[in-house]
C-alpha cells in the first residue's frame, strides 16, 4: 500500500484557510480518494483541549515560550495519533494549519529566536513533512473585513491570539512570504483576495497534479 499524500492549508487569520480544506477533503472523496481532514491545533481530545487553553482570553495567558511549548504538544500528540497513522495506511490527510504556523506566529510574530523554534518543532514533527503546503495569501484590509463578518454571522469575539494586534498580524504575513520564498517547491502561494470560487479554483490548480 503506498503512503497517504500530506497537505496543509496555512495562512494568517481571515485568509480562508478552513474552508478551502473542507473543500479540498470534498474534491479528493468525490475521486475516490481517502481522505482525513484535521486541525491545528486540535485533533485529538488532548490537542483540542490545548486548543481551548491557546484560544481562552478569560485565564492566565501563557509566555511565549508557554505559547510555543503548548503548540507543539499538541502537535506531537496529533502526528503519533492521528496523521502518521494515518498516512502509512494509505489516507491522504489535509491540515489546517502545520509546522510553517509555529515558525511565522511564535518566531516571526512573537520573536523567539527562529533556530530554536526550528528545532523544538523538528522534535514534534518527529520527521514529518508535507508534500505540499498551500499558503493562503490575503490583504489585511480583506482579512479584517472577514474576520469581522465571521465574527459577527456566529456570534463570536475574536480569540486572544486574533487579538494579538496589526503589527504581530504584519510580521506574521511576513514571516509566511519568507518560509514560501525559502521553499518553493514545497509551499506554494495562493492569492486568497477574491470569491471562495476563484480561490478554489487556484487551490485546485496546484493540488491536481498529485491526484
Amino acid at each position: 500500500m503506498s503512503r497517504g499524500r500530506f497537505i496543509t492549508f496555512e495562512g494568517g487569520e481571515g485568509c480562508g484557510k478552513s474552508t478551502q480544506a473542507r473543500r479540498l477533503c470534498d474534491a479528493l472523496r468525490l475521486r475516490g480518494i481517502e481522505t482525513l481532514l484535521t486541525r491545528e491545533p486540535g485533533g485529538t481530545p488532548l490537542a483540542e483541549e490545548i486548543r481551548r487553553l491557546l484560544k481562552d482570553k478569560s485565564g492566565e495567558a501563557p509566555c511565549d515560550v508557554s505559547e510555543l511549548m503548548l503548540f507543539l504538544s499538541a502537535r506531537a500528540q496529533l502526528v503519533r495519533s492521528v496523521i502518521r497513522p494515518a498516512l502509512e495506511s494509505g489516507t491522504w490527510v489535509v491540515s489546517d494549519r502545520f509546522s510553517d504556523s509555529t515558525l511565522a506566529y511564535q518566531g516571526y510574530g512573537r520573536g523567539l529566536p527562529l533556530d530554536e523554534v526550528r528545532r523544538a518543532n523538528g522534535l514534534a514533527c518527529g520527521g514529518l513533512s508535507p508534500d505540499l503546503t498551500l499558503l493562503l495569501d490575503v490583504s489585511p484590509e480583506v482579512a479584517r473585513a472577514r474576520r469581522l463578518g465571521r465574527e459577527a454571522a456566529t456570534n463570536t469575539s475574536a480569540d486572544r491570539i486574533e487579538c494579538a494586534g496589526e503589527d504581530f498580524h504584519e510580521r506574521l504575513r511576513h514571516g509566511f512570504a519568507a518560509l514560501a520564498a525559502a521553499e518553493p517547491d514545497r509551499i506554494k502561494v495562493i492569492d486568497a483576495n477574491g470569491t471562495a470560487d476563484e480561490v478554489w479554483e487556484r487551490v485546485w490548480n496546484q493540488v491536481q497534479p498529485l491526484t
